[in-house]
């Protein structure tokens, strides 16, 4: 049996890493990817009691219900961040304290029905925007304060299709783990 460490716990699909360029088959996937996370969220949790959903993936992590919620709220940034960089010129985007987010009453204890409405919805929107993307409009950028760094909307995609992974396969390695159904 494989030793979980911390590391593995933390990134179950490795730590993500910025790429310089990327392939029009590359984007197709990744849309895909962000696109198919509303159901494949709501498969993950479907059978999940209240404890359950009140379980933290990893000592010191979310519990599964805030790992929901925080996809909205992450992805709803996502979305404005790449707007920002489409119709402006490189602008500087608001950063924002993730897990102070995730430990707000709309985050710990809102109804994780919700939270997949939301994420259903708001997917719904990003796709039809991403795939509205011209190869120029991919390579527009905008600024991170916080990272300190200029990025593209095509690896602004790349960074939130890999999101997509991260965080469900905190809920789906804890199940596995658990030997939740």
């Amino acid at each position: 049996m494989e030793t979980l460490t911390f590391e593995t716990l933390r990134y179950p699909v490795g730590k993500f890493i910025f790429p310089e360029d990327v392939s029009p088959q590359e984007i197709a996937a990744m849309i895909k990817i962000i696109e198919e996370l509303p159901a494949a969220l709501r498969k993950a949790v479907s059978n999940m009691s209240e404890e359950q959903l009140t379980t933290p993936y990893r000592d010191g992590g979310w519990t599964v219900r805030q790992v929901i919620h925080h996809f909205f709220d992450s992805h709803g940034n996502a979305y404005a961040r790449m707007k920002l960089a489409v119709t402006e010129d490189n602008p500087t985007i608001k950063p924002y304290k993730e897990a102070l987010w995730a430990e707000l009453e709309d985050g710990r204890n809102t109804p994780v029905e919700l939270g997949l409405n939301l994420i259903e919805l708001l997917h719904a929107r990003w796709v039809i925007f991403l795939r509205s993307f011209t190869e120029k409009d991919l390579q527009r950028t905008f600024y991170h304060p916080e990272s300190k760094r200029v990025q593209t909307v095509a690896q602004t995609l790349a960074l939130y299709a890999w999101h997509c992974r991260h965080h469900l396969a905190h809920i789906t390695e804890l199940k596995s783990r658990m030997g939740w159904k």
